[in-house]
């Protein structure tokens, strides 16, 4: 399992636009991808669960990837966050 923490710069937080596309990237991925914050847990492969987390601006987001690929998972991940949140 591949564990990364990521702390949100988007002065949004996590919102639509850029969660739709952590979730697209996701789901081109066999692992399961979680996310965690505010003391929930989502699936990073819906968009609903990862918004609904309300993570804000400065605050962490806690990604945990599991399966055959999680080391590209989680590289691929911390790239889109940096690039977009």
């Amino acid at each position: 399992m591949k564990v990364f923490d990521y702390k949100i710069t988007d002065p949004e937080g996590v919102h639509a636009l850029p969660a739709g596309g952590l979730v697209k990237l996701a789901k081109s991925f066999d692992s399961t991808i979680m996310a965690q914050g505010n003391d929930k847990t989502a699936d990073v492969k819906h968009v609903f669960g990862l918004v609904g987390l309300g993570v804000k601006h400065g605050q962490t987001l806690t990604i945990s990837c599991q399966g055959e690929d999680e080391d590209e998972a989680a590289k691929a991940l911390m790239r889109y966050l940096k690039d977009n949140l």
